[in-house]
C-alpha cells in the first residue's frame, strides 16, 4: 500500500514539476513533537504510565508475598489447603497478565486521544501555509530520501511559529529535556 501511495505522489509530482509548479517540504514529525500542547501530552502519558506501573509493582508484590507464604508454609498444609493456594497463585499471574496486557492497549488508546488533535492542528496549519504559498505538493521529510532545496521550498520554519513552537526548541534539546526527566524518576 505505501509503495502505492509513493508511486502515485512521484507521479503526482513528475506531472506537476511539467507544468512548473511550486513544491514544498516539512518536517512534520518535528512540527508535533515540538509544539506546546505535546508537552502537556507528554505530561498525561507520563502520569499514567507511572500510575500504571505503581499498580503493577503492587499486584507483583502481592504476588511475591504469596509466594513466599507458600514456599514457606507448603509443607504443613494438607493437600486441599496447598491447592487452593495454588490456585490462588496462578489466578493472580494471570490477572497480572490480563493487567499488563489492557494498561499496555489502554495508554496506546490514550495516547493516540492525545495526539489526535495534535496531528490535526499541525496539518491544518501546513495546509493553510500551502495554500497561501500557491504551493501544489508539501511532503513530509521522512516520505522522502533526498529533497533539493534549490527546487523545493522548506515550509517547516513557517509551520514553527504558526504553531507557536519556539525558535530556540529543537528535537534535540526535548531529547534532553525527556533524559532528564526519566533521570529523575
Amino acid at each position: 500500500m505505501k509503495k502505492i501511495i509513493l508511486f502515485a505522489a512521484m507521479a503526482l509530482f513528475a506531472l506537476s514539476a511539467s507544468a512548473q509548479g511550486k513544491f514544498a517540504h516539512v518536517n512534520f514529525s518535528e512540527l508535533v513533537q515540538l509544539m506546546p500542547e505535546a508537552d502537556s501530552a507528554r505530561s498525561q502519558m507520563q502520569a499514567a504510565s507511572k500510575e500504571a506501573d505503581e499498580t503493577y509493582q503492587s499486584m507483583v508484590q502481592e504476588a511475591q508475598a504469596k509466594f513466599n507464604d507458600y514456599q514457606q508454609k507448603q509443607a504443613t498444609w494438607t493437600t486441599a489447603v496447598r491447592e487452593s493456594k495454588e490456585r490462588e497463585l496462578t489466578d493472580i499471574q494471570n490477572r497480572i497478565q490480563v493487567f499488563q496486557q489492557d494498561i499496555q492497549n489502554e495508554l496506546q488508546q490514550q495516547q493516540n486521544q492525545l495526539m489526535a488533535p495534535l496531528y490535526e492542528k499541525a496539518s491544518q496549519a501546513v495546509e493553510q501555509l500551502a495554500k497561501a504559498g500557491g504551493y501544489l505538493l508539501v511532503f513530509d521529510d521522512s516520505q522522502f530520501l533526498y529533497v533539493d532545496p534549490a527546487q523545493v521550498t522548506d515550509l517547516t520554519p513557517e509551520a514553527r511559529k504558526a504553531l507557536n513552537i519556539p525558535a530556540e526548541r529543537t528535537l534535540e534539546q526535548l531529547q534532553q529535556e525527556l533524559q532528564a526527566q526519566q533521570s529523575q524518576l
